[in-house]
């Protein structure tokens, strides 16, 4: 009587973290380094738009965004990435980023692709929200190797044409999580042109976009402009959970063509949860202010140079270009996630757990991924434990 499609499915990553390490005491105060949730201060003054706009709790929101809303995303739009869009046929405000990125598969994914199953093609490691978009949709997911030889991102033009020819959608988060590689002009311009032979669509989650070093990434909306490509070739995502350092906010926007965003505008208007209007209101003033982002942004950049420090002797350690996670090699990740928790009481989180097992393995079975989103004091104690735990040969 229930449904076959999700049966196979392994516990969520997190449920898997507590059933591994929740038996055991930790070795030491616990220090939670496992989960992408920002403790940065977010600006202060949200909270003032709030209670200015508290009456319209007792309103229905739109399901789109409001018109100021959705210009705000516009105009930031314009201002990060030069691309113009029409406010009212291309951007949709939505709640974070993982509600638009199932629902895009369920708009625009097709029944079938040239008579076959369709495929939809995503990295692994990979957020767990492709997979199960591709599964509702009954199509195959396909999970692409983003490995060191790759650079880290997907080399999605490696794959046998057959499985090409019956690609809809193809999912790509940069910057990665968790690797925090970026997608350059070459990538995305080599990706669209992929695209364009094989007829799919680019799904980007760009949610960690304003987290960088010093060079801003590129989008992918900037280049497909640029290459003149059919604006329904490229599809965006986005979040103020991680520029703003508000996940609890849930706001979020997509944008793209105007038959996709017209497609799932028609869906969300039947399934989908507004955001309340009181946040609506708040959501479109921090679109339309960078100054908070530029000092989040600089909290980061002092991780970054912290974990360059702590971990530079390490072999393989990969400096991130931009995101709030450091992808660590190790032997094995669980066995490196238990030992940590229990000699030092630092939760992190297996590569494992975000990857899926191939016929090639699972590429993120010699890692761990560590969050770097405590305050500097916090998280230079908890990565100092996470060297002299691991890599103790290495400082």
């Amino acid at each position: 009587m229930f449904p076959e499609r999700f049966s196979n499915l392994p516990a969520y990553a997190f449920p898997r973290l507590r059933a591994l390490l929740d038996v055991h005491e930790a070795g030491g105060p616990v220090r939670h380094m496992s989960i992408g949730e920002p403790k940065h201060p977010f600006p202060a003054w949200i909270t003032d738009i709030i209670t200015e706009n508290a009456a319209d709790f007792g309103r229905y929101p739109p399901n789109e965004g409001t018109p100021e809303l959705r210009a705000a995303i516009a105009d930031w739009v314009k201002r990060r990435f030069d691309v113009s869009l029409d406010p009212d046929t291309k951007v949709m405000s939505v709640n974070g980023t993982r509600e638009a990125l199932y629902n895009a598969g369920m708009a625009l994914c097709p029944e079938t692709k040239g008579g076959e199953r369709p495929v939809v093609l995503m990295p692994n490691p990979f957020y767990q929200v492709y997979m199960i978009s591709a599964i509702s949709t009954g199509a195959e997911p396909v999970f692409v190797p983003a490995t060191a030889e790759t650079g880290h991102l997907p080399n999605f033009a490696a794959l046998p044409e057959e499985v090409l020819k019956r690609t809809a959608l193809c999912y790509v988060c940069s910057p990665a999580n968790p690797q925090g590689a970026v997608a350059d002009e070459a990538y995305w311009h080599a990706l669209l042109d992929l695209a364009e032979r094989y007829d799919f669509q680019i799904m980007a989650d760009e949610c960690y976009s304003e987290i960088y070093r010093d060079t801003p990434p590129t989008g992918l909306l900037s280049v497909a402009q640029r290459m003149g490509a059919d604006p329904e070739r490229a599809v965006i995502f986005h979040s103020l959970s991680k520029r703003s350092s508000l996940p609890g906010l849930r706001s979020g926007f997509v944008a793209g063509g105007p038959e996709s965003i017209k497609r799932m505008k028609q869906l969300r208007a039947y399934s989908g949860a507004p955001i309340p209007l009181p946040l609506q209101a708040v959501s479109a003033a921090l679109w339309a202010d960078e100054a908070h982002v530029v000092e989040n942004r600089a909290l980061y950049v002092r991780k970054y140079e912290l974990a360059d420090r702590i971990f530079g002797n390490v072999p393989g350690y990969m400096p991130p270009q931009a995101g709030m996670f450091l992808w660590l090699p190790v032997e094995d990740g669980e066995a490196a996630t238990l030992k940590l928790w229990q000699e030092t009481g630092v939760r992190v989180l297996p590569g494992e757990y975000l990857s899926k097992d191939t016929a090639q393995g699972n590429p993120g079975k010699g890692y761990i991924r560590v969050a770097i989103v405590a305050p500097y004091d916090e998280a230079e104690a908890g990565l100092t434990l996470i060297r002299d735990c691991l890599y103790g040969d290495n400082k």
